[in-house]
């Protein structure tokens, strides 16, 4: 199959097409010869900063010489970019190559399993030293679950997120989460609500949180952080306040799992750890920032680099079945402008519903027909604009900016 046509098929396999269970990548995975097997992993779960966590670890193992595989989920603009080795995303040829291998075993999967197994494929065949592998949603039935002894398992921040598959109350979410916690070590986020974190280390008598009271010398912005923890000096150009908690997690992860990696290896990896729509910005005059940000945590997190801006307009978009009421109510009053568009998306809310439920947390709420015409509208005053509501949109108003 040509790239286009094996997008259309992985997709077509749906996000909860079978009921929870290992059954099916355990299946496919011994058909393929257990590839999973053929490499050290590094487990990550959690509500929020998965993705940044998985990148700063991933970044600093590079830079101490290991060939890294890293899994991510989702993908902001390149479906490729699930799928990586030492930043590198798997080509188009070898995503529909190893496709088809796993099309070829004849087993029913999940979207989510399928490239899973995809993954793991090719990981194996290209001789990786370690795989960082961030669940998709929750963790003890996660495809990525199917790995044995981690060297190390990661909980990071938890919140109510996926409320109709991992349950409703914080406890649920985490002992999700913790499916992925094997007999090793466990680093966790250091603010885990106290359920959450009992729910942690009932799943395990070695759990490593970092310590805040190691952590000085903060300095925060959109345009990257610095700061001291144990000591040490570090910078992220991953900015925003909430990324200090990722790089001590990255932090405690690499010091604990096990392999060889120096302080300054640490350091130059946290640096140059880069996610696309994550605080990210693509212009610095005038100021214009993406943020994939969707649940209340997320939100949470984009307000603190909100209240250090002024004048903003906001362009937002948002999935009809995500929190985005909490969104909006923390996020908006401190914009000046909000303009509501509707993700290409099948689940997204329209923009004209958007508006309305905008409108108590903003005086100027506008709806554009389309992500053309929300940037066109937004850069009439020099006002700095924040996007953000969905990674959906994200991805599809990234390219435009690009432009």
């Amino acid at each position: 199959m040509k790239y286009i046509e094996t997008l259309n098929y992985i997709h077509s396999l749906g996000a909860f097409s079978h009921e929870a269970s290992l059954k099916r990548i355990t299946a496919v995975c011994q058909k393929l010869g257990n590839p999973q097997n053929d490499f050290r992993a590094i487990h990550i779960a959690g509500t929020n900063g998965k993705g940044s966590v998985s990148t700063f670890v991933s970044s600093a193992l590079k830079a101490a010489g290991y060939k890294v595989g890293t899994f991510v989920s989702p993908y902001i603009v390149d479906f490729c970019e699930r799928i990586q080795i030492n930043g590198e995303y798997i080509s188009q040829e070898n995503l529909c190559r190893l496709s088809q291998r796993v099309i070829d075993t004849k087993i029913d999967l999940t979207e989510f399993e399928f490239i899973t197994a995809v993954g793991f494929l090719y990981f194996s065949e290209n001789n990786i030293d370690i795989a960082v592998l961030e669940t998709g949603l929750g963790g003890r039935f996660d495809a990525t679950n199917v790995i044995d002894s981690p060297l190390v398992s990661v909980i990071t921040k938890i919140g109510i997120d996926h409320i109709a598959v991992l349950g409703d109350t914080i406890e649920q979410i985490a002992k999700e989460k913790c499916g992925i916690i094997k007999d090793n070590t466990v680093v966790t986020a250091h603010t885990q609500p106290q359920s959450a974190y009992d729910v942690i280390k009932s799943y395990s008598q070695n759990v490593i949180t970092p310590n805040i009271n190691d952590l000085t010398n903060v300095n925060t912005s959109v345009l990257g952080n610095s700061f001291t923890y144990k000591n040490e000096n570090y910078k992220t150009n991953l900015g925003g306040e909430y990324q200090i908690e990722n790089a001590l997690v990255a932090i405690e992860t690499l010091k604990n799992c096990g392999l060889t990696i120096t302080d300054d290896n640490i350091k130059i990896g946290l640096e140059r750890a880069f996610i696309p729509a994550r605080l990210e910005v693509v212009s610095q005059n005038p100021l214009i920032v993406i943020d994939g940000a969707h649940n209340p945590d997320g939100a949470n997190a984009l307000c603190e680099a909100l209240k250090d801006s002024e004048n903003i307009t906001a362009i937002i978009g948002v999935m009809r079945d995500k929190n985005y009421k909490d969104v909006l109510s923390k996020t908006l009053p401190f914009c000046e402008n909000v303009i509501c568009v509707t993700p290409d998306v099948p689940r997204a809310l329209p923009a004209n519903e958007l508006s309305v439920v905008a409108m108590p947390y903003c005086k100027n709420v506008v709806v554009a027909d389309n992500l053309d015409d929300a940037l066109n509208i937004a850069m009439q005053n020099d006002n700095s604009i924040f996007i953000f509501g969905s990674l959906y949109l994200a991805s599809q108003i990234r390219p435009l900016l690009k432009k």
